[in-house]
């Protein structure tokens, strides 16, 4: 009993930052591509730190800049990994800019080296946020590397996120605490209508041309959606109307002829629309981002 007492305060004086265990596993994610060494630069800087961390890539290929899509494939992943993964996620169009480079520890567990540029956006909201750290360039910074102010991905982001991963350095020592505010990217969250629901077109199955949308099967549900009916679909793009049809609800792909629209609920079990063995995005002209609006009805 006095050790469960002694343990609880213990938490209280000393906060999350200090319980949270780091696994020696980094995630990378950035919008630089594999054309270069960049990707390949930043490993090394991981690797200089500790050559026992495991490494491993999100992706790279984010589009150019695209900063909504950065934060889409952090809440896409990190729920997979385990506790105490470290993401660095490098989307970062204002670099050597004002905004914060920072850590955040997730409710779940998990930490994402980042600049605060909207990036956290989805995963604030949907893991929730237990804590931020502002990083110390000071202190957590490649050695010799104040000269360069336009990678900081491979200088700060990398170094900083295997300092930590490899546990050389505790989630204090990142640097001072933030409150836990992140800057957020506004968008069309999903909503019940009267006799429908409408939401957003948050990204793209890429390689399929699948367009996902972030309503979720609950509210399908709640509208009485059922397998083998069809739905009227309309996605509009700052109120011009793109796409304006019935689609067939179904499970699988294969319910329906090679060629045809299919409405489904995709992976993450969110509503989802693409055609069997083709390109929707392509054919449509339907793509993703905040300004993109998707509504289901059954009427």
């Amino acid at each position: 009993m006095k050790f469960i007492y002694g343990y609880s305060l213990w938490l209280i004086l000393f906060g999350a930052s200090q319980v949270k265990g780091q696994n020696g596993i980094v995630v990378f994610q950035s919008d630089f591509g594999l054309k270069d060494g960049a990707v390949s630069a930043m490993k090394g800087v991981a690797l200089g730190v500790s050559p026992t961390l495991t490494l491993m890539d999100l992706t790279h290929e984010i589009p150019a800049y695209n900063i909504w899509e950065a934060s889409y494939r952090l809440y896409q992943t990190v729920p997979y990994y385990p506790k105490g993964t470290v993401f660095v996620s490098v989307c970062d169009p204002g670099v050597g800019t004002e905004r914060h480079s920072v850590v955040m520890l997730t409710k779940s567990g998990h930490y994402v080296v980042t600049p605060d540029n909207g990036t956290l956006t989805l995963l604030a909201e949907h893991l929730g946020i237990l804590e931020i750290r502002q990083i110390d360039e000071v202190l957590n910074r490649r050695k010799n590397s104040g000269a360069s102010y336009t990678f900081h991905g491979r200088d700060v982001y990398a170094y900083t996120a295997a300092r930590l991963a490899s546990r050389t350095i505790t989630f204090a020592q990142v640097g001072p605490r933030l409150p836990n505010e992140v800057v957020r990217l506004p968008y069309q969250k999903a909503k019940l209508e009267k006799d429908a629901v409408k939401g957003n077109i948050p990204v793209l199955d890429i390689q399929y041309g699948n367009v996902w949308s972030n309503i979720p099967k609950a509210m399908l549900d709640q509208i009485g959606t059922k397998p083998g009916e069809t739905l009227h679909i309309q996605i509009v793009q700052n109120d011009k109307v793109l796409f304006d049809k019935r689609v067939r609800f179904v499970n699988t792909f294969g319910e329906v002829p090679v060629g045809d629209d299919a409405a489904y609920v995709n992976s993450l079990l969110n509503f989802s629309i693409a055609i069997n063995q083709g390109n929707f995005s392509e054919k449509y002209k339907v793509f993703s981002g905040p300004d993109w609006t998707i509504r289901v009805s059954r009427k």
